[in-house]
């Protein structure tokens, strides 16, 4: 066998264990928390003090997170709608949600359908990180066959690059 065989044997696999991608364990595997962390819960009353603020994720949760041009990275200003989504997926786990992707009119159909397909894997990573079991989570690329707005502007092509989340119970 000739040193270019082996180089490009080697090579190959360099590339191809490169190119491994994990994700993370959504269920923890250790419980050892132990027993009795001696907190003292004796002061908690109910006299309205310490609640928290009410979250309600019916209302005030959008729907759709945006990207930048040619981008499958999640903004970081989308974070907390990201964790969220990942809260309200987790209080119901009945609840499931598709996530769609979606791209501007840009580039080739079959490069927007990837795309997409990288947008909606990367909101799917981020929800799964925070707890959401993947049974509860579907992904769908449209590329650029459904764009919420018609034009050419940068205005109209920043409002297509998106990642729609929509719930089924």
């Amino acid at each position: 066998m000739s040193y270019y065989k082996i180089f490009a044997i080697a090579l190959l696999g360099a590339m191809l264990a490169g190119c491994q991608q994990t994700i993370p364990d959504p269920d923890p595997t250790d419980t050892t928390y132990g027993g009795d962390s001696g907190a003292d819960t004796s002061g908690a009353g109910t006299d309205g003090l310490g609640g928290g603020e009410f979250f309600d994720t019916e209302e005030q949760l959008g729907d759709v997170i945006y990207f930048d041009f040619d981008s499958s990275e999640v903004r970081p200003q989308d974070q907390d709608l990201v964790a969220g989504h990942a809260i309200r997926l987790n209080d119901s786990s009945f609840s499931s949600v598709r996530l769609e992707g979606h791209a501007d009119e840009r580039g080739s159909r079959e490069y927007n359908i990837g795309l997409g397909e990288r947008r909606a894997q990367a909101v799917r990573r981020i929800l799964m990180i925070q707890g959401v079991a993947g049974s509860q989570i579907q992904t769908v690329s449209f590329g650029e066959e459904r764009p919420q707005a018609m034009g050419s502007s940068e205005s109209d092509y920043a409002q297509n690059r998106r990642v729609e989340f929509v719930y089924s119970q």
